[in-house]
């Protein structure tokens, strides 16, 4: 399906193919969560705990979510239009704020992210429904988006306002919030419910999005390598090992994700009768794809800084779990853009774990030289050579 004509308004995207690119403003306001990922994956870092990996998962939500539904509003709206441009640079400060904060969201600067955030999204939606007439056929979708990013943003509020102990509950209720509801249509009361057979989107678009969100995660994983090793002063073997075997981590990591072709993605959405419900599916599924590259970023971070310590407790499941976590929603979303489910990724899963439990107590990097070669072999035998991209 195609996106609406512009004729309808001029916030809207222009038909054809060039009204569908990723714009220079889109490339621009990825740099913001360069620096929010990087946050959220030191965040973890230092409280690897149970406690530690809750907080983590709540601010990596929203982090996705700040970044999805600015994806889903440029799928539509042309960010080259002025008005538009400055809703998107707004957006842009709000994130980095919530990176500067992210750190202590849940001890001093709680509320000064739950107010960064919750303007984020109510802002961004508030200006589409202030912009839109009443007929667009658009409108009503996003008055109730409002409505639940307000509901949410309560929820956010009262968890920065409140004691950090009600902070968990509070904020992870303001999540479900907004990553819940569009899996029933965004209904409330009197406002009624949307139906994603009505979200004409640009598929070509929205996975593209996607890609360069993912490439934003793996240069994480580079950075936190290249970082490691900088702080040391002396290159033994052993770290000089730990940045090899990071580094080819994330190249297996690369090659599963971009051996699906863009062009099958493409086609399973445009092909699809609902188009707007396999651009949900994409998003629900890199929200994990990603988080599992964050969790892998940091169990490098720990092996170039412990390389010869022995992986027990939370850094041997941190090690073993960003890999499984990655392979597994990679199967998923190559099911999901190609209807075909790819064994060897399951069984390398499989392998990744049944490995992590049998190396409970080897040095740290053995376990991820192991865990990294599973990778490696998973990639060669369920993808080979990554595609051409015919453009």
């Amino acid at each position: 399906m195609a996106t609406p004509a512009p004729t309808l308004h001029p916030l809207m995207r222009q038909s054809g193919p060039d009204g569908a690119r990723v714009t220079n403003e889109e490339l621009f306001f990825d740099l913001a969560y360069v620096f929010l990922v990087t946050q959220i994956s030191h965040g973890l870092l230092h409280h690897l705990n149970w406690m530690g990996g809750v907080q983590t998962l709540i601010l990596w939500f929203a982090a996705w979510l700040g970044w999805q539904y600015t994806g889903w509003v440029t799928n539509w709206f042309d960010p080259r239009v002025p008005a538009l441009r400055g809703v998107m640079f707004v957006t842009m400060a709000l994130a980095v704020l919530c990176g500067a904060a992210a750190p202590e969201a849940f001890g001093p600067r709680g509320l000064a992210f739950a107010l960064c955030y919750a303007a984020m999204q109510v802002g961004r939606s508030a200006f589409i429904v202030c912009s839109l007439p009443a007929s667009h056929p658009l409108a009503p979708n996003y008055r109730r988006i409002l409505g639940w990013g307000v509901i949410a943003g309560v929820f956010w509020i009262a968890g920065g306002v409140g004691t950090p102990a009600w902070r968990v509950p509070l904020w992870a209720v303001g999540v479900a919030c907004e990553y819940v509801s569009p899996m029933f249509g965004f209904w409330l009361p009197g406002l009624g419910r949307s139906r994603t057979a009505d979200w004409t989107i640009a598929g070509g678009h929205l996975v593209e999005r996607c890609q360069l969100f993912v490439i934003v995660a793996l240069g994480e994983t580079i950075m936190a390598s290249g970082l490691s090793l900088a702080k040391n002063t002396e290159w033994s073997v052993w770290e000089l090992g730990g940045f090899g075997t990071s580094f080819l981590c994330t190249i297996a990591m690369w090659w599963l994700y971009f051996g699906t072709s863009s062009e099958e993605a493409e086609h399973s959405i445009t092909t699809s009768p609902d188009p707007g419900r396999m651009g949900a599916y994409f998003h629900y599924l890199h929200v994990v794809l990603v988080a599992g590259i964050i969790v892998t970023a940091v169990g490098m971070d720990i092996l170039l800084e412990e390389p010869v310590e022995a992986a027990t407790g939370a850094p041997a499941v941190v090690m073993t779990l960003g890999p499984v976590l990655y392979l597994m929603a990679s199967t998923l979303y190559r099911w999901v853009a190609t209807r075909r489910l790819v064994r060897a990724q399951v069984a390398g899963a499989v392998v990744l774990v049944v490995a992590g439990i049998a190396g409970h107590g080897l040095p740290m990097w053995q376990l991820a030289l192991v865990e990294t070669l599973v990778l490696l072999a998973t990639s060669f035998v369920s993808v080979g050579r990554p595609q051409v991209e015919r453009r």
